[in-house]
């Protein structure tokens, strides 16, 4: 859809500008583009499921399932929560399978009203978590069943609440998508973004009074159009020149966390970050290289062994409960999958714990107790978050790039220059939001010297991870 342009003369310059429009005069190409991407991830994710396993000697180029998990977790996942950080989530509207389908399934489904339940603040942090668990439950980065029940899963939920809730509507997208509070959070460090012209738009509503026609847009993720956040926007493009007064351009990255974070700062986003980004997601990624985890696996064995408990030692789960390929020699007794699971709540419990006192500690610091100054601080702490996450995901990249024997000596340094700038974006941030709180140095100071024991702590993580153990 489109709108007709008011009278208001805004000026339609500059190549950000003009690549909006663009983009909203050629949306039937995107949605095709959309269709191609589909077929494509629909062929990855079947493809492989119907073929058997792959033997070692397997390469990208000669067998489908190493070419589909490499797709999917060695490029697929890291770089498209990169994307985020650089163009917004431009990802969500021109390019995700998932968001393509709930839309189109809402376009003939039932468009019953958007539940009270579903609207719950808490789904993104439940379904990132709950994903995340389940995704090592099953080994989801090795084997392509538990790609078809974990990706394709929440494919078929996305097509299932498009048929039943709203109309040209992408509500899955909107309340239940398990990364939608991720791509949210990221995308408000975005330097690109659909920005409104306040002037224009109260201009247009003059305008209208006169007679002047004004094409409703359909924004499909539900997003206020005169009040867009890059962290709700899709970035599809739909509403440029909208009232004369809506386009893409360029902000401050640290512009909607520090001038707006604080309206918007929230207990379950600051819970995303300290006990899903920074906790559960930091133990899915530990426990496969962690020395301690052995160690406490061996013990409990040894213990229910000593007193003939054996049920947890039996290797009878099902595969989609709990990693079962005896061919690959690969089985999670019962006891395993509680470990991995235990292991990771553990781990996202004590991270977020502290992670969450040393908040506290930094925003008492700033004068009497403040729980939206604490949500707003915690906002600082996404680009620390999101850079674990992605030097996490890399870790498979790397991985299959070693199995193919491509030299990745780099990768320390890599990783190491990425932790470094993620810090000191974060610490950026930070300061600039306790000088908007605290008047005195001693308090600031005081303040980002807690801050910088949050940060510390969160890269001991990585430290253990990548060069430690």
């Amino acid at each position: 859809m489109s709108s007709l342009r008011g009278t208001g003369g805004a000026s339609r310059t500059g190549v950000l500008v003009r690549a909006g429009d663009w983009m909203q005069r050629h949306a039937a190409p995107i949605r095709w583009l959309q269709w191609v991407i589909v077929l494509a991830y629909a062929v990855l994710i079947i493809g492989p499921v119907l073929l058997p396993l792959p033997p070692d000697s397997a390469r990208l180029w000669n067998n489908l399932t190493v070419f589909a998990e490499f797709a999917f977790w060695g490029i697929w996942w890291p770089f498209v929560l990169l994307s985020m950080v650089m163009l917004g989530r431009v990802w969500c509207g021109v390019l995700c399978p998932e968001g393509a389908l709930s839309e189109f399934a809402s376009k003939y489904g039932r468009g019953r009203a958007i539940p009270r339940w579903m609207r719950w603040g808490g789904w993104p942090f439940v379904a990132f978590g709950g994903t995340t668990v389940y995704g090592q439950m099953v080994s989801v980065y090795q084997y392509p069943k538990a790609v078809m029940v974990v990706l394709g899963g929440s494919t078929v939920a996305a097509i299932v609440i498009g048929l039943l809730y709203g109309r040209e509507k992408r509500v899955w997208c909107k309340y239940l998508c398990p990364v939608n509070g991720v791509f949210g959070l990221l995308a408000r460090l975005s330097p690109v973004h659909y920005k409104v012209d306040e002037d224009a738009w109260r201009r247009s509503y003059k305008e209208g009074e006169h007679g002047h026609r004004v094409i409703p847009i359909n924004c499909a993720p539900l997003v206020p159009l005169r009040n867009i956040q890059a962290a709700d926007c899709h970035m599809c493009g739909r509403c440029s020149g909208h009232r004369d007064a809506i386009a893409l351009g360029t902000r401050s990255a640290s512009q909607e966390i520090v001038e707006s974070g604080a309206k918007r700062a929230s207990g379950w986003d600051t819970l995303l970050i300290l006990y899903g980004m920074m906790g559960v997601a930091i133990g899915g990624f530990h426990w496969t290289v962690s020395p301690w985890f052995v160690q406490i696996k061996v013990f409990l064995a040894g213990w229910l062994i000593d007193r003939d408990i054996m049920w947890p030692l039996a290797t009878n789960a099902p595969w989609y409960v709990f990693t079962h390929y005896p061919d690959q020699n690969d089985v999670f007794t019962w006891l395993d999958g509680a470990m991995v699971i235990g292991y990771m709540l553990g781990t996202g419990l004590i991270y977020g714990t502290l992670l969450g006192l040393l908040l506290a500690a930094a925003n008492r610091c700033l004068g009497r107790w403040d729980t939206r100054r604490l949500h707003h601080l915690a906002q600082a702490l996404i680009p620390q978050a999101g850079c674990g996450v992605f030097l996490g995901l890399t870790a498979t990249t790397l991985t299959i790039l070693r199995h193919h024997d491509i030299p990745t000596a780099w990768a320390g340094d890599a990783r190491l220059l990425l932790l470094a700038g993620a810090n000191a974006w974060s610490v950026w941030l930070a300061a600039r939001l306790v000088a908007r709180y605290a008047p005195s140095w001693a308090a600031r100071c005081a303040s980002l010297l807690c801050f910088g024991a949050a940060l510390a702590l969160a890269d001991s993580a990585w430290w253990l991870m990548f060069w430690h153990w």
